[in-house]
């Protein structure tokens, strides 16, 4: 049973590190293939996306769970700013809190797939996925 659990655990922290590689290719795309400039917002996003790259990518080499805990704290804040940033563009309540972003307002929507999906929506699903994922990685350790 405990191999079962480590193999699982291997597996879930190779899946976090694939969403949080993918989302940094996506963020790159959208800047330097598509020539987007990002807002304030999205460079503090990155800021917390790009280093889980390294963290679970050392994380799933050395199959050890407590490199991967500062991804924890690092994914945590990244989904409240995204959560944030996507609020800041969907509720007009909120829409001048994102003209005071300097350059491009942080209010501004590049994309919006389906009238919903924006760039922080899809930075913010990979922040909760990996979150989450991150919270059932440290359930079945705790469980041993």
């Amino acid at each position: 049973m405990a191999k079962t659990v480590q193999k699982t655990t291997e597996n879930l922290l190779f899946f976090i590190w694939a969403v949080a590689v993918v989302a940094t290719a996506g963020s790159l795309y959208y800047s330097e293939v598509l020539g987007y400039t990002p807002c304030d917002l999205c460079w503090i996003q990155r800021i917390f996306m790009y280093p889980l790259v390294v963290v679970f990518g050392v994380a799933a080499v050395k199959k050890d769970t407590a490199v991967a805990l500062p991804g924890l704290f690092l994914s945590g804040i990244g989904m409240l700013v995204s959560i944030y940033h996507y609020l800041i563009q969907k509720l007009p309540a909120l829409q001048a809190a994102g003209e005071a972003c300097s350059g491009v307002g942080c209010n501004v929507q590049y994309v919006n797939y389906f009238g919903f999906i924006t760039i922080p929506f899809l930075a913010g699903t990979a922040f909760i996925l990996i979150f989450i994922t991150q919270l059932i990685i440290l359930k079945q350790e705790k469980g041993k």
